[in-house]
């Protein structure tokens, strides 16, 4: 790899934690202020309530930081499939008998250890093999990077639908989020819906570039330039 393509990649990556840090600062400022018993309020994601949501991401963030893998009797919830879905519930399990303050403070502690350490080795390879990754997923650094934000700021929307308090939509983690799910558009037009060669669709998103997918000979839905 040559050192212009390191340089590369060390912008982008650093992008991505930067959206990643705030995307975590937003989540803890909303549920710093929840009072404690709307943390047992259900939100859309099925057998989760906002608690599992908080424990859920505290969770991902300590073993981002080289903290031990967990074990739980986590059972077999009905709204769980996969065994990533096992993985996830582990963190939630450990955590059910938490304070909202201890959840607060663990992923406020993890992530401003994780944050710290990615300011002062800045990751320069995006396709390389992560120090620590959560459930032994086969994710590069860039997927990796790229991912956090994402989940971090998703439930940060699912805590808000629950409790009645929406916001943040127009953040640079909302950004980012749009612009990562788009890039399956082309995914969802060929193997979804099941569109015929040549079907093209145009996203236009508020603030960023539009997104256009074309279905291709081999019946994949390819991005393309966007008409001018």
């Amino acid at each position: 790899m040559t050192e212009t393509a390191r340089t590369d990649d060390r912008e982008e990556l650093a992008d991505y934690v930067d959206v990643w840090w705030q995307a975590v600062n937003g989540f803890l400022d909303l549920l710093e202020q929840l009072p404690e018993e709307e943390w047992a309020t259900p939100t859309d994601l099925a057998g989760w309530d906002v608690k599992a949501c908080a424990a859920h991401t505290a969770h991902l963030e300590s073993i981002l930081t080289g903290a031990p893998e967990e074990t739980a009797e986590v059972g077999e919830p009905p709204h769980v499939t996969g065994l990533m879905g096992l993985y996830t519930e582990i963190g939630v399990v450990n955590r059910r008998d938490a304070s909202a303050d201890a959840i607060i403070n663990e992923l406020r502690e993890a992530a401003t250890k994780r944050h710290t350490a990615l300011l002062a080795d800045p990751p320069t390879d995006g396709d390389a093999k992560p120090e620590h990754i959560f459930g032994g997923v086969p994710w590069s650094t860039r997927t990796l990077l790229r991912n956090r934000p994402l989940d971090v700021w998703m439930h940060e929307q699912d805590v808000r639908r629950a409790v009645g308090r929406p916001g943040n939509m127009d953040s640079p983690p909302a950004k980012h989020t749009a612009e990562y799910l788009a890039e399956g558009l082309g995914y969802v037009l060929a193997k979804k819906v099941g569109a015929p060669v040549g079907t093209s669709v145009v996203l236009d998103l508020a603030g960023s570039p539009p997104f256009a997918f074309e279905i291709d000979d081999n019946g994949r839905g390819q991005r393309v330039s966007p008409p001018a």
